[in-house]
């Protein structure tokens, strides 16, 4: 379980990096909505599976509720699944 969040997380991470960095962007300065349509969906899909990820595997992974509050936070700040994953799954 551990190796799916870990591939979740970093999926959730480079989908929502892409998101706010690339297709936001250009969905204001150029007036192109087609990438955020693109990866919305997908990035909310990865959003969800990391929240219940992170639920379910609290327990294996011995997380207090601090911890948890952490891991979860970690998913709206961009960069937050990298430092999840090097802090709390290496």
């Amino acid at each position: 379980m551990k190796k799916t969040f870990r591939i979740i997380s970093f999926l959730e991470g480079v989908s929502y990096l892409l998101l706010l960095f690339i297709a936001v962007p250009i969905k204001y300065l150029q007036g192109d909505v087609t990438y955020v349509k693109m990866l919305g969906m997908p990035h909310g899909l990865l959003f969800m599976l990391y929240i219940v990820l992170a639920i379910v595997i609290q327990k294996q992974m011995k997380w207090n509720f601090k911890t948890l509050i952490i891991v979860l936070a970690c998913s709206v700040i961009p960069f937050g699944t990298f430092y999840v994953d090097k802090k709390y799954l290496q």
